[in-house]
């Protein structure tokens, strides 16, 4: 669905985008991570065709976007960082403004404008002032107007930002509807714990390249990050606990007082293979909950330029 290759693109004397590759295969949702400055933006803009001065090939769904704008414009739904100023409309008014420039047949625009209201949720606030709308309404009146004209391709661009905390886990969850619907999603967002919950990849980009790609779990396979594993097992004493220690992977294994915290380096020792050692000691476990993956922790080795 999108295809860029050796992206660079300058601000005069300034190098915003240094040389970034990037594949995201259709229905994935691909989670763009990184400080101010460090070219988000300015890559989803180049998607979105609003710079054209850059160099390389960027194609969204085998369109090339320097070539034919217009063409990949009809398969994007792009959603910047803010919202803008509608202060003489209400919501109908205010996507239906939006379905005209999209171009939807007049008879169809009414079905279509109801049909996005009740997925973002907002059917009961069509009436209301656009500017009246709290922030997360805001967002989600956003998210209604992209999704206007059903593209292929949504770029998010900080959707979450600025949010109190149930306003996010709305729109998270917005989010997962619209992958399930088969959408495909590039997201920016400094809330790197909502896009390992959310995103199939992540890009961490610093100062205008691009870190480290691929899964969540390749990320923290590559960084040699320890992933501490929690375990319940029945009439667990200090010779089994020996035994946990010695097996491959295991870093450091702390008895707490109704578990055990064991913490595995995965680059030598997956998930899995713990789970599968524990059995083969014949221990009956009771629960066996891996932590999350601490993407905070993968963001700041990365960007601070190290690799391990």
């Amino acid at each position: 669905m999108v295809s860029i290759e050796n992206l660079h693109v300058h601000y005069g004397a300034v190098h915003a985008v240094r040389g970034i590759s990037i594949e995201i295969p259709r229905g994935e949702v691909y989670g763009f991570i990184g400080p101010n400055g460090a070219g988000k933006s300015t890559t989803i803009k180049v998607l979105a065709t609003l710079i054209g001065n850059f160099t390389g090939t960027v194609k969204v769904n085998g369109v090339n976007v320097a070539r034919r704008p217009q063409a990949v414009r009809e398969q994007i739904g792009y959603m910047p960082d803010f919202f803008g100023v509608y202060e003489d409309l209400n919501v109908r008014e205010y996507l239906h403004f939006f379905a005209a420039a999209y171009r939807i047949a007049r008879k169809q625009r009414k079905t279509v404008v109801d049909d996005v209201l009740e997925l973002t949720d907002l059917t009961h606030k069509i009436g209301d002032q656009v500017d009246a709308l709290s922030r997360g309404m805001k967002q989600r009146l956003a998210l209604a107007r992209v999704l206007l004209h059903d593209p292929d391709l949504l770029l998010l661009d900080e959707p979450a930002s600025g949010l109190d905390p149930r306003a996010r886990i709305e729109v998270r969850e917005l989010l997962k509807a619209l992958t399930e619907m088969g959408k495909t999603i590039l997201i920016s967002s400094h809330i790197l714990h909502e896009l390992a919950h959310l995103c199939t990849r992540i890009g961490i980009i610093e100062t205008g390249e691009m870190v480290a790609q691929g899964s969540l779990e390749e990320i923290y396979h590559k960084l040699k990050l320890m992933r501490v594993v929690h375990v319940q097992l029945i009439d667990a004493d200090e010779s089994v606990i020996e035994q946990i220690r010695g097996i491959s992977g295991v870093s450091h294994v702390e008895a707490q007082v109704d578990r055990i915290a064991i913490q595995l380096r995965e680059d030598e020792s997956a998930v899995e293979d713990l789970h599968q050692a524990l059995v083969g000691l014949d221990l009956r476990i009771h629960m066996f909950q891996p932590e999350a993956m601490d993407m905070e922790t993968a963001f700041m080795k990365l960007t601070e330029g190290r690799t391990a």
